[in-house]
């Protein structure tokens, strides 16, 4: 089976433009006008929305309009332009999306499980260390100054608590 560039640029964009849509309709259960004290909560996730759903179509016209052209060649900009007849993965291209794909999975099920804080540790963790080959003590070190920055603005900041956990709850971080 051999899906085109073409065909997955048009996809991609219909998804991500599903996306917007989803945003745009969740804002306006939330009121997308102004009010007496200002915007209502879905005005600007309701904005965001849009501008996704409006490059997504962007992207579509432009993979539509696109032609098929011959062997790769170089662009003006310095880029390559891909021929449609060549296919969009290879067997190589999509052990390289599973392998960036599966820990992210990994990491949304820890954190639904053991929290968002733990989650996120073990992934940039997980991402620097097994995938980009960094050393442990430097994985770990980032992993905690990216757990550290997050609870401060989400928490003290924002104060926007995020999903904690049985393992932070027990040592009474709530």
């Amino acid at each position: 089976m051999k899906i085109s560039w073409k065909a997955m640029e048009v996809v991609t964009a219909a998804a991500t433009g599903l996306i917007g849509a989803v945003v745009c309709y969740g804002s306006l259960e939330n009121g997308i006008a102004w009010n007496s004290s200002g915007p209502e909560p879905g005005y600007f996730p309701f904005g965001i929305g849009c501008l996704i759903m409006l490059g997504s179509v962007g992207t579509m016209v432009q993979a539509l309009m696109k032609r098929s052209v011959a062997p790769v060649t170089a662009s003006a900009t310095g880029g390559e332009i891909v021929d449609d007849d060549e296919p969009f993965m290879d067997t190589r291209g999509f052990r390289t999306v599973a392998l960036f794909f599966l820990p992210i999975v990994a990491m949304a099920a820890i954190s639904v499980w053991l929290g968002l804080y733990i989650g996120m540790a073990l992934y940039i963790f997980y991402a620097m260390r097994v995938s980009a080959g960094f050393r442990t003590s430097t994985s770990l070190l980032t992993a905690a100054i990216v757990v550290a920055v997050n609870f401060i603005v989400f928490e003290k900041l924002f104060m926007v608590p995020l999903l904690k956990g049985p393992i932070l709850e027990y040592f009474g971080i709530y």
